[in-house]
C-alpha cells in the first residue's frame, strides 16, 4: 500500500529525529563511564554499604526496560525496514536511560537519605591545644538525660554556640554552675575589704586537653552540637572558674606558649591591687569556703596581657592539668 505524502513526510521526520536522538544518546553513553567513575570514586565506601538496596531498587524499575522492548518490537513490525529498526532501538534506549537514571539517581541521592548505623562524630580543636565548655545555666533533656548547655571555645578563639555536654560530669557541671550563680547573687554588689573594689561575676568553665568529639543534631527544629564526653579521657578534663569577662582570655592564655600558673603567699601585695586581678584573688578564696572541692587564689601568668586570677574544682580535675590545678610556682610581683 502506498503511503500518502503527508504520512511519508511524518515518517521521514520521525526517522531524522530518531537518528538525532540516538546519536545524542550514544554520545551520552560514551561519556557516561567517565562520569560514573568519578561519582563512584566519591561514594565507593557508601556504595558498598548500600549496594544491595540500590541493586534491588534498580531491578524494581526493570518494567521500564521491558515496556520499551515491547514498544520497540511493535514499531519495528509496524514500520518495517530501517525505520522500524531505528524506532526499535530508540525505544530501547529510552527504557535503558530511564532505568539507569532512576537507579543511579537513587545511588547518588539515596545514600545521603538512608540512615547510617554509625555515629556522626567529628573532632574539633587541636590535638595539643585546650578547648573550653562554658555552661550558660540552661539544661536540656537529651536521650533521657538532663544535660547542661553552653558554648564551646576552641583553641584558636572560635566559639561554637548551642552546645550540649552529654556524658560523664554532666550532673557535676550543672551543680557546680548553680553554686557559682548562687554565690554571685550573694556577693556581687559587696566590696572587697582589702582593695575596696566591688566583687565581680564569676563563671565556671570546663577545659578539655586535645580535640573534642562532637555530633551535630537537631532537637525540635533547633540545631545543637553535642559534646560526647564519654569519649574523652577523664585525665583530659578539668574545671576552673574566673571572671566571666575573662573566660576567652583564660583559654587563650592556656594556649599561649610560655604561660604558667602560680600561687601567691598570704602576704602578697597582689591582694592590694585595685584591679580585677587583685579583686579575684580574694574573691575566689571566699568562694572556696562555700563550695566543697573548690580552691582559689591561683594566677595564670601569660607572656603578655593581664595576669588572670582563677580557681579550680576537684571534679573534674584531670591529671593532664596538674600544672594548672596544683601550681608549684610562687608568684613574685617583682620578678
Amino acid at each position: 500500500m502506498k503511503l500518502s505524502g503527508g504520512l511519508e513526510k511524518i515518517l521521514a521526520d520521525v526517522d531524522d529525529n530518531v537518528k538525532d536522538s540516538f546519536r545524542k544518546f550514544k554520545n551520552k553513553i560514551e561519556e557516561f563511564p567517565k562520569y560514573l567513575d568519578e561519582r563512584l570514586r566519591e561514594t565507593r565506601d557508601k556504595i558498598s554499604e548500600y549496594g544491595p538496596v540500590i541493586a534491588g531498587y534498580a531491578l524494581s524499575l526493570s518494567p521500564y526496560t521491558r515496556a520499551s522492548l515491547s514498544v520497540g518490537s511493535y514499531l519495528e513490525g509496524r514500520l518495517g525496514g530501517r525505520r522500524g529498526i531505528a524506532a526499535k532501538y530508540a525505544s530501547i534506549a529510552v527504557g535503558v536511560a530511564v532505568t539507569a537514571a532512576a537507579g543511579i539517581g537513587f545511588a547518588l541521592f539515596g545514600i545521603h537519605a538512608l540512615p547510617s548505623h554509625n555515629e556522626h562524630i567529628q573532632y574539633v580543636g587541636s590535638q595539643n591545644g585546650y578547648e573550653a565548655f562554658v555552661p550558660n545555666g540552661q539544661t536540656i533533656n537529651y536521650n533521657g538525660q538532663t544535660d547542661p548547655t553552653g558554648n564551646l571555645i576552641l583553641n584558636n578563639g572560635t566559639t561554637l554556640h548551642d552546645v550540649i555536654w552529654n556524658g560523664q560530669y554532666a550532673s557535676t557541671i550543672i551543680n557546680n554552675h548553680n553554686q557559682i550563680v548562687q554565690l554571685n547573687g550573694q556577693f556581687v554588689g559587696q566590696t572587697d575589704p582589702i582593695n575596696n573594689q566591688p566583687y565581680l561575676n564569676l563563671q565556671d568553665l570546663y577545659v578539655i586537653k586535645g580535640q573534642v568529639p562532637i555530633e551535630q543534631i537537631t532537637i525540635n527544629g533547633q540545631p545543637y552540637y553535642v559534646i560526647e564526653a564519654n569519649k574523652i579521657n577523664p585525665a583530659d578534663i578539668a574545671g576552673f572558674y574566673t571572671y566571666d569577662k575573662w573566660v576567652s582570655n583564660f583559654v587563650a592564655a592556656m594556649n599561649t606558649p610560655g604561660t604558667y600558673a602560680a600561687v601567691i603567699p598570704g602576704n602578697s601585695p597582689v591582694y592590694d591591687w585595685t584591679n580585677t586581678t587583685g579583686t579575684l584573688v580574694y574573691q575566689t578564696q571566699i568562694y572556696q569556703d562555700y563550695i566543697r572541692g573548690f580552691a582559689g587564689g591561683d594566677l595564670l601568668v601569660p607572656t603578655n596581657g593581664p595576669i588572670i586570677s582563677y580557681g579550680t574544682t576537684s571534679g573534674p580535675s584531670g591529671s593532664a592539668f596538674s600544672n594548672f590545678t596544683a601550681p608549684y610556682k610562687v608568684y613574685n610581683p617583682s620578678s
